[in-house]
């Protein structure tokens, strides 16, 4: 039993049992796809044609049986082509990358502007969540990697490799008092009210740290799950907002002040997951590589290969 065969026995029946017109679809000869379906067919142990003269006139019971298989067996065959010809090319395909808010609206504009110019034929997803939520959705299979802060590290069934570093500011609408705080300290922060992430979110590990390490309660009225929401709930004055410092645009911001806070807070490490053993296509190391330059295809190849993770910033 050969691939040939099945072509053939499935053409015919498709060319309503007239050989001719499937020798000449396949270009061949009437004979040899008579030959070849009767060799099949004394494998198989059953006539999948009754035949007339050398005409063929019906299909039988276990020829109906048989050309269900073949088709399916013949789609599938289709099916891994395509995987191939996917595959094969390294320019065109899908990358869909799970992440948060926060990274999606502030970090990776400009690297996907980039991406895209390079890989037009790509087609890019962008699926949002908190970190756990991303982290799953990779795990999962409906994103290709993960990109985020919190949580990321705690799935042992990702590679996390390390990408960016970055703090916090403290933003509050324009000629509030805290502004004008010099040196601005977590007992001054502590003082009013604070908008900030949710416990899931961007960091929030690092702010509930640094004030319990100096004996401070942080007055949180309110939290969000992205930015610009902060953002916009501190503009009506419900607070003051601690903020990726990232997310804070001053030719955008203009109604609000902003004051670095990187030397109050630890810095948090933006990273990559990756399922472990995965085999990534090349332009899925180009995005990594636009994302975090020290990440080359090298360092992302040996961390998959070993399974290990944060190779260092």
């Amino acid at each position: 039993m050969n691939l040939q065969q099945l072509r053939y026995v499935h053409e015919v029946a498709r060319h309503g049992l007239n050989v001719s017109e499937a020798a000449e679809a396949l270009f061949t000869s009437q004979p040899g796809v008579s030959k070849q379906i009767r060799q099949l067919e004394s494998e198989l142990g059953v006539e999948i044609f009754v035949r007339h003269g050398k005409r063929l006139v019906e299909i039988t019971e276990p020829g109906r049986a048989v050309l269900e298989i073949v088709g399916r067996m013949l789609r599938d065959m289709d099916n891994l082509r395509q995987v191939g010809e996917e595959f094969s090319n390294e320019a065109a395909g899908r990358l869909s990358i799970a992440t948060t808010h926060t990274q999606a609206r502030y970090a990776l504009p400009g690297v996907v502007r980039e991406f895209m110019q390079r890989y037009p034929q790509v087609k890019l997803e962008l699926h949002q969540g908190n970190p756990r939520q991303v982290c799953e959705m990779v795990l999962s299979g409906e994103a290709d990697i993960a990109i985020a802060t919190e949580a990321i590290a705690e799935f042992d069934e990702l590679v996390t490799l390390p990408c960016q570093q970055w703090n916090r500011c403290i933003i509050a609408p324009q000629r509030h008092p805290i502004l004008q705080a010099s040196p601005l300290s977590l007992e001054e922060i502590a003082r009013w009210p604070i908008v900030t992430y949710d416990f899931a979110f961007t960091g929030r590990n690092q702010i509930n740290k640094a004030f319990l390490g100096r004996g401070l309660k942080a007055n949180v009225v309110l939290t969000a799950i992205d930015s610009d929401v902060i953002k916009t709930y501190v503009g009506m004055g419900l607070g003051i907002g601690i903020l990726a410092r990232m997310a804070y645009d001053p030719a955008v911001d203009k109604n609000l002040g902003m004051l670095d806070a990187a030397h109050l807070f630890e810095s948090s490490t933006t990273r990559i997951g990756i399922p472990r053993k995965a085999w990534l296509r090349g332009y899925v190391y180009a995005f990594i590589e636009l994302f975090a330059p020290h990440l080359n295809r090298r360092i992302v190849e040996a961390a998959l290969a070993g399974g290990g993770t944060d190779p260092g910033l």
